[in-house]
């Protein structure tokens, strides 16, 4: 999930929500029943715009699409030694989500379009468990809104580019003396990205996507306290982990003939430059060394195209974690290596409009918190769904 603009899971991330602070490549569009495959050439409707904008050049003069997306699914937090205390159990919670995007030609040239979506954010709840001052519960939305614009250099070639405005809105609640204490705050974070489109034959084309990295700040105590611990403070990483790298994404798409497509992505993202998100105990040195280190991605896709009016997608992908060891992660960012398989269908309603409907099974690795020790304990095979409807219209 992550790895996916998130990018969250766990408190505190970015997309997102992801998704590790992780990015999520679904959005409700067709890019959730193919795993993300081909998605920086794919070009097939106006979400184009967030995957690789210069592929609003191989759309139509005018077009729309738009979707929903619910996730769901089991990450489980269970305490090494309970000891009769409250462990969270299954901290997910069930998270919808919606996309827009519109594309219009303005000449033979030039394309402009705008996109507005959430690909990071999450709810996440510990309940009352033995660790409630710190977290309870915790709520990370994003939605950005992307003007965009693509310019057709010549028949085989077209880049493009997008403003990104963000808005984040993070929420903390924590058990203080037996009632539970919220702290919220919003921020706004710019970010790009740009994109090339290459026909590289009559049947394969293949994009690159860059796209920078986003910060939000948000004023948000991170700090609790424990009488029971001869008052021991700790304090969460807030600023480390609301934020999202930067990335770059290649794709490529071969249409082996009418009827069956191919397609595969690689890509990176920089999560090395965030450092070592954790919580800290205070009166403690800080633990300099870094625990997160540059993640990638792989996937592949199929598309088969049975007649006119259907359109059926699968597709695989992996992402690498962005932990050097899964025996020491961070609380609030369990995440690991990621495995998605995803599958769905287009259904051509008229000349001018279609309908789909995705569904995607993300499994992540195992891990084990060791920091604070207190609280040491261990995820255990957690895992995400999403199914997801869209629609798209050409006019």
């Amino acid at each position: 999930m992550k790895k996916s603009i998130l990018v969250c899971l766990g408190l505190l991330c970015t997309p997102a929500a992801h998704a590790s602070a992780l990015y999520f490549y679904e959005i409700g569009t067709e890019d959730t029943a193919l795993a993300g495959a081909g998605q920086a050439a794919r070009a097939q409707d106006a979400s184009t715009i967030v995957t690789n904008p210069a592929g609003m050049t191989r759309l139509p003069e005018h077009m729309f699409t738009g979707g929903l997306q619910a996730m769901d699914g089991d990450v489980s937090y269970h305490l090494d030694d309970s000891n009769g205390r409250q462990s969270p159990g299954d901290i997910m919670r069930f998270f919808p989500n919606a996309s827009a995007f519109y594309s219009q030609k303005v000449n033979d040239a030039l394309y402009a379009g705008i996109g507005l979506y959430g690909n990071y954010g999450l709810g996440i709840d510990f309940g009352r468990w033995a660790g409630d001052r710190l977290i309870s519960k915790s709520s990370m939305v994003a939605m950005t809104l992307s003007p965009s614009l693509a310019y057709k250099l010549n028949d085989r070639l077209s880049v493009g580019g997008s403003v990104n405005v963000n808005y984040g809105f993070l929420s903390l609640t924590r058990n203080v003396g037996g009632y539970d204490e919220k702290d919220k705050d919003h921020d706004w974070a710019m970010s790009y990205r740009l994109g090339l489109l290459m026909e590289l034959t009559d049947q394969t084309r293949a994009g690159i996507t860059w796209t920078s990295k986003t910060k939000y700040d948000f004023d948000v105590d991170g700090k609790a306290r424990f009488p029971n611990l001869l008052n021991t403070e700790y304090e969460l990483p807030i600023s480390a982990q609301v934020r999202a790298p930067q990335q770059i994404m290649l794709s490529v798409v071969h249409d082996l003939n009418k009827q069956w497509s191919v397609m595969g992505d690689l890509g990176w993202q920089d999560w090395s430059q965030f450092g070592a998100p954790q919580i800290t105990v205070a009166g403690q040195q800080v633990d300099k060394r870094s625990r997160l280190k540059d993640s990638w991605h792989t996937a592949l896709g199929v598309q088969y195209r049975p007649t006119e009016q259907w359109r059926i997608n699968a597709g695989v992908a992996f992402d690498s974690t962005v932990y050097d060891t899964q025996s020491d992660v961070a609380l609030t960012l369990p995440t690991g290596d990621e495995w998605r398989f995803a599958a769905g269908a287009q259904y051509q309603l008229t000349p001018q409009s279609n309908i789909g409907v995705a569904v995607s099974y993300l499994h992540m690795q195992s891990s084990r918190v060791q920091s604070p020790e207190h609280y040491k304990g261990h995820y255990d095979d957690p895992y995400l769904w999403f199914a997801s409807i869209n629609y798209s219209y050409q006019f």
